[in-house]
C-alpha cells in the first residue's frame, strides 16, 4: 500500500509503466494526481495506478485478485478480502471462494468466508464444522487473527448479477455450524448458562458452549 514491491506469491495493487501510459484524465487534475505517479524505478517514468489486486502465480502469470476499492476495516484493521480468498484458494478443498463483511445483532463487524467446494471435499467435509474447522485451521497458519473470518459458508456457486457480478444480497446468512468451534460441552451452573445465553443473543446463534 505505500508503492514498494510486494514478496512473490503476495497480494499487492497493480501498477503499469511504460510508453503506453497516458498523460492524465482530461480537465481533471486531481484525479490525475491521485492515479499518475512517478516512478520509483525509473527516472523520468511514471506509474498508473490501476486500483486493481493481484498477485504472482508460480508459473509467472499474473493472477487478478479484484479492487482495491473492496477493502474493509475489522477491529481498526484495514483488510483486503481478496488477499483471504487467494489463500482460501490454495486449499485442496476449495475451488473458489469469497470473503464479505457483515455484522452481527450486536453490531460487531465480522468477515465470513463463502466457499465453493472442490469434489476432494467430500460430503462430510463440504458441509458444516468440519469445513469450517479445517478453513480455519489452514488460515490461521497464513495469515494474522484479525484476517481469518469467523464463519464458513459452503455454497454451490458464487451468485452472480446480470452483469456477471458478485450478487451479495443472494448469499445466505451463516448457519451455526458455518463458525469453528471446540466439540460443543453445555454450559455448567447458573453464571456460565447465564453467560453463555448473552453471548448467544449477541451473536445471533442457537447456542454457546463453555469452550466458544
Amino acid at each position: 500500500g505505500h508503492g514498494a514491491p510486494v514478496p512473490f506469491g503476495a497480494v499487492g495493487e497493480l501498477y503499469i509503466g511504460g510508453a503506453g501510459v497516458a498523460r492524465g484524465y482530461l480537465n481533471r487534475p486531481e484525479l490525475t494526481a491521485e492515479r499518475f505517479i512517478r516512478s520509483p524505478f525509473v527516472d523520468g517514468d511514471r506509474l498508473y495506478r490501476t486500483g486493481d489486486l493481484g498477485r504472482y502465480l508460480p508459473d509467472g502469470n499474473l493472477e487478478f485478485l479484484g479492487r482495491n476499492d473492496d477493502q474493509v476495516k475489522i477491529r481498526g484493521y484495514r483488510i483486503e478480502p481478496a488477499e483471504i480468498v487467494a489463500r482460501l484458494c490454495e486449499h485442496a478443498w476449495v475451488r473458489d471462494a469469497v470473503v464479505v463483511a457483515g455484522q452481527n445483532r450486536a453490531g460487531d463487524k465480522h468477515l465470513t468466508a463463502y466457499v465453493v467446494c472442490a469434489p476432494e471435499a467430500g460430503s462430510d467435509e463440504g458441509d458444516g464444522g468440519g469445513l469450517a474447522g479445517a478453513l480455519r485451521a489452514h488460515l490461521s497458519a497464513r495469515l494474522p487473527d484479525y484476517m481469518v473470518p469467523a464463519a464458513f459458508v459452503p455454497i454451490a456457486a458464487l451468485p452472480l448479477t446480470v452483469n456477471g457480478k458478485l450478487d451479495r444480497k443472494a448469499l445466505p446468512a451463516p448457519e451455526d455450524d458455518a463458525y469453528a468451534r471446540a466439540a460443543y460441552e453445555s454450559p455448567q451452573g447458573a453464571v456460565e448458562t447465564a453467560v453463555a445465553r448473552i453471548w448467544a443473543e449477541l451473536l445471533g446463534v442457537e447456542r454457546i458452549g463453555r469452550h466458544d
